[in-house]
């Protein structure tokens, strides 16, 4: 399984070393994945942990809590993700990383990756390109944040995800389909809006015939236009894309 966004962006001649660490770091944690019920708790906030994990199957959430209990989730690990590389630097996580659904996972422990990183160049620039990719997603969250609409916001989430598994290979190219384990609540959660909104925003999808959300599934029905609605958003690897906008590329690679 490849990373959930094929090194988006990445300088054409680190091609090589970015897939040489991939490979490592799958031969390193072989035979170590771990079955893990859904709604768990992975990792604790303000914790010192000593793991860093490959999502295998299921989906996972960086999420912090405040003090009087709200939410807010930060990052949305799906299969093929690499996660939690700052246990190799940091004494203790700031978040916590949620389990969302039923997952198998890969862990390593810090130490010996980071190891790795240390003696082999490969290992170390998948890792470095780990966090500029988690840092790439959080810039594009921000942009929404701060300037989307609650309807431009909702469909860059869809759209990140469809591509996302797409390019991962959890669902085929082709497919307009997939699982997505998050309630009203936890969408609310990542949107920065309310669970009555995400409840109208889903209508108004659904009556516009651009996508479904019911029972646990996401059922995209005009992809091209769903990506419309987005692309105030998105950055200029989406763009062009087709796994997240459904149109040709436009000049750029997609890999």
């Amino acid at each position: 399984m490849s990373d959930s966004a094929r090194f988006a962006l990445h300088r054409l001649d680190l091609r090589g070393s970015l897939e040489a660490g991939e490979r490592k770091i799958a031969a390193l944690m072989k035979g170590r994945a771990r079955e893990y019920s859904g709604n768990r708790i992975l990792i604790e906030a303000n914790t010192e942990h000593e793991y860093v994990y490959r999502l295998i199957r299921g989906w996972a959430g960086r999420v912090r809590t405040l003090a009087d209990g709200r939410d807010q989730s930060i990052l949305i690990f799906l299969p093929g993700d690499l996660f939690a590389v700052k246990s190799m630097f940091v004494a203790r996580h700031p978040d916590s990383v949620r389990l969302l659904a039923p997952s198998l996972v890969e862990r390593i422990q810090y130490r010996e990756l980071l190891q790795a990183f240390q003696e082999d160049a490969d290992v170390a620039s998948r890792c470095i390109w780990q966090v500029i990719e988690e840092e790439r997603r959080l810039h594009n969250w921000v942009v929404g944040l701060g300037q989307g609409s609650a309807e431009e916001r909702l469909a860059m989430l869809l759209i990140d995800f469809h591509g996302r598994l797409a390019l991962s290979g959890t669902i085929e190219a082709s497919a307009l389909s997939f699982e997505m384990p998050l309630t009203q609540v936890q969408l609310a959660d990542h949107l920065g809006i309310t669970a009555i909104h995400v409840n109208r925003l889903l209508k108004t999808f659904r009556e516009n015939e651009i996508v479904i959300v019911r029972d646990g599934m996401v059922s995209i029905l005009d992809l091209a236009k769903l990506g419309s609605i987005a692309e105030p958003l998105l950055d200029p690897y989406e763009r062009t894309a087709s796994a997240y906008t459904g149109k040709p590329r436009r000049g750029a690679a997609e890999a």
